[in-house]
């Protein structure tokens, strides 16, 4: 990729429905490189679709398959002065099992108002919202 080029990157809000009681819980990934929290994304390979791409890094990131739903919002932000856009949809997780590897080495499965308070980023949270908004959980 040439210096100044767009980084295309997808992903998505996973959730599930509560393990008790009503709603659903979102889960978050722990990457330690940058010793935060967020929402399972990565990088476009070379011609992929970003929908594709998201799904793929659900699975990569969490050991979840997922069913994809409405597309939110995309976030826009810099990294190492380069323009990075992430584009991200609703997902629920259908069978899988997290195993920690080299990228994330935790995921935790939080109720929604929980997971804002544990996301690092401010673009994250806001995401926590869309999704609520088109999910409309109990």
């Amino acid at each position: 990729m040439a210096d100044g080029q767009a980084i295309r990157a997808a992903g998505c809000v996973l959730w599930r429905p509560a393990a008790v009681g009503r709603g659903i819980e979102i889960a978050l990934v722990h990457r330690p490189r940058y010793d935060d929290w967020s929402h399972p994304k990565g990088r476009l390979k070379h011609g992929e679709e970003p929908l594709a791409a998201a799904v793929r890094e659900v699975e990569e990131e969490t050991g979840y398959q997922c069913q994809p739903g409405v597309r939110l919002p995309s976030a826009f932000y810099e990294v190492a002065g380069r323009p990075k856009t992430v584009q991200y949809w609703e997902a629920e997780a259908l069978r899988g099992r997290f195993r920690p590897n080299d990228e994330v080495d935790h995921l935790i499965w939080l109720p929604p108002e929980m997971a804002r308070r544990r996301l690092g980023q401010e673009r994250d949270r806001e995401l926590v919202d869309e999704a609520l908004a088109v999910l409309r959980p109990e």
